[in-house]
């Protein structure tokens, strides 16, 4: 009856998976315990996103559009608070309130606008070392090219010119027709 290697190989990988199961279930120095998975809690905190809601606020308040809103709003605010009905009033002369509204505005307009610059700061970062990197390919293509000229200057000097072949053919003609004359002579 023919052999079956299958189930007997089945069986071997069977018994040594066993006994690594039981290795592991042991507190035993030599052996590598198996690593443990954690759940960790990540947040759904995204900094590009919030980078990018920063420089828009940030360059909101920086246009003259918003100045214009904002003393509007000033205006409003203390026109109505002196000129309108006591019983409509909310926020008394020394106008608490606005300071309040006002303080609390540059609060939050100061760091938006502070990380708006370091994302700019990074951005400009990035721009000069690709800057860089390209003015030092620039250079290196422009080194290159200058001894590729300076070795054609030194190939043209050995190269015949047009000056130089005129006159030596000038010369091989007048020869040409002394030698004539002399043969007329003969």
């Amino acid at each position: 009856m023919p052999r079956d290697d299958r189930s007997t190989d089945d069986r071997r990988s069977r018994s040594s998976s066993d006994d690594r199961r039981m290795l592991r279930n042991t507190n035993r120095l030599d052996i590598p315990r198996e690593l443990r998975r954690t759940i960790t809690l990540r947040s759904a905190y995204d900094a590009d996103a919030f980078g990018r809601l920063s420089e828009r606020i940030a360059r909101f308040l920086g246009t003259g559009r918003f100045l214009v809103y904002m003393t509007a709003t000033i205006l409003f605010w203390v026109v109505w608070n002196i000129f309108a009905p006591s019983q409509l009033r909310f926020d008394e002369y020394p106008f608490i309130f606005l300071t309040l509204a006002l303080s609390l505005q540059a609060s939050y307009a100061a760091p938006l606008i502070l990380l708006a610059q370091n994302r700019q700061e990074s951005r400009d970062r990035v721009q000069y070392e690709r800057d860089r990197d390209v003015d030092a390919r620039t250079r290196a293509d422009m080194e290159f090219l200058a001894r590729e000229m300076a070795s054609l200057r030194m190939a043209v000097g050995e190269v015949a010119t047009r000056d130089f072949l005129r006159s030596e053919l000038r010369s091989l003609l007048a020869d040409l027709e002394v030698k004539s004359r002399e043969d007329d002579r003969v």
